[in-house]
């Protein structure tokens, strides 16, 4: 299992090869963050949950599983 650093270093390369301003990117970045400044994967998913709108929240939690695997 990778940890939020690992999780936080995938989201932000693939934030930066995707489009500024795109839901993707959006997205990639929120994870990023999040997985940066949280303790674990249980607490980015419940921080991701207060990301607005909900589209950019909805697709940053998928990434955030799809990551995680």
């Amino acid at each position: 299992m990778k940890d939020n650093l690992d999780l936080a270093t995938s989201a932000r390369e693939l934030a930066d090869s995707e489009q500024p301003g795109t839901l993707n990117h959006a997205a990639a970045t929120s994870v990023a963050i999040t997985c940066a400044t949280t303790r674990n994967l249980q607490h980015a998913r419940q921080t991701l949950g207060g990301v607005s709108p909900a589209s950019v929240r909805d697709a940053a939690i998928n990434l955030l599983d799809r990551l995680a695997g």
